[in-house]
């Protein structure tokens, strides 16, 4: 009678158990399918994909050529989408870093106005912006003195639109450091930016984690800035040059699912390289 118990203690024979897992793995059957549709459109050729169901596997027509076009109709956007992300994603990181440490750890005149607009900003919704923000670069146009002058105009959008929730983030995160350790150094003689450097930055390596993964991911899947910025199509990102995939008379899903999955891959290889450093981040 005790061995009966002790197997439903640990859920060898639970049926409450074996609902939920069942329940679960329904669930991920249900979450996957749509990536797993996805997958097997971007191994069919176009007949295949007229004859067959999309969550059939691509047992006849199978063929990589999507692949193959997606990656060469994607490759100059991607080499783009780089060169605006990475430097728009590190700076508002940074900028966003001393934004918070000025809030937090530094007592001055007029903080509680400056962090009251921050939050505000953090709440703004694109749309809201995309009307002013062409009006703006008509006025300032970068895009006169470079061919890559949209490019630019982009990045700095999204600096300016990604310091608030930065901040917003950092400040959460250096309200939890010890202030004694920095008077400490105060007391030494360190000064504001000596601090910063030597002790608020090397703690802040998981924050900066979490910043930049979202960061990353916010801006590499941005579509409407990049709308209403670019007009030249040397200057497109990713996202604008995988909506150009769809053809005006007809569209080659295949290529189409193709293009989205190497679109969507630098984001994955983001959150595995700074996945433990995300996962610290997010506890504290």
């Amino acid at each position: 009678m005790a061995t009966n118990d002790d197997e439903t203690s640990t859920g060898g024979t639970d049926p409450r158990r074996i609902a939920l897992y069942g329940v679960l793995i329904a669930l991920v059957g249900v979450y996957l399918s749509p990536l797993y549709s996805g997958l097997t459109t971007s191994l069919k050729t176009q007949q295949a994909y007229r004859e067959t169901s999309p969550l059939q596997p691509p047992l006849e027509g199978l063929t990589i050529d999507p692949w193959l076009t997606a990656a060469s109709e994607l490759a100059f956007a991607m080499v783009n989408s780089f060169a605006m992300v990475v430097p728009a994603t590190i700076l508002s990181a940074v900028f966003g870093s001393l934004a918070a440490y000025g809030l937090t750890k530094v007592d001055w005149r007029g903080q509680a106005l400056l962090l009251a607009l921050f939050l505000a900003a953090v709440f703004i919704p694109y749309q809201a912006v995309l009307v002013p923000l062409r009006q703006f670069w008509s006025i300032v146009d970068i895009s006169s003195l470079h061919a890559r002058g949209e490019l630019v105009e982009l990045t700095i959008t999204h600096i300016a639109y990604g310091i608030p929730i930065c901040t917003i983030l950092f400040r959460s995160y250096y309200r939890t450091l010890d202030d004694e350790l920095m008077e400490a150094a105060r007391l030494d003689g360190a000064s504001l930016a000596r601090i910063y450097r030597k002790i608020v930055l090397p703690l802040s390596l998981p924050m900066f984690a979490v910043t930049l993964i979202y960061q990353f991911t916010q801006v590499w899947n941005d579509f409407l800035f990049a709308l209403v910025l670019l007009s030249d199509r040397a200057n497109y990102v990713v996202t604008l040059e995988l909506n150009a995939l769809a053809g005006a008379m007809a569209t080659d899903y295949g290529v189409q699912m193709a293009g989205a999955f190497i679109a969507a891959l630098p984001t994955i290889v983001v959150y595995v390289l700074f996945g433990e450093q995300f996962a610290k981040g997010q506890t504290l």
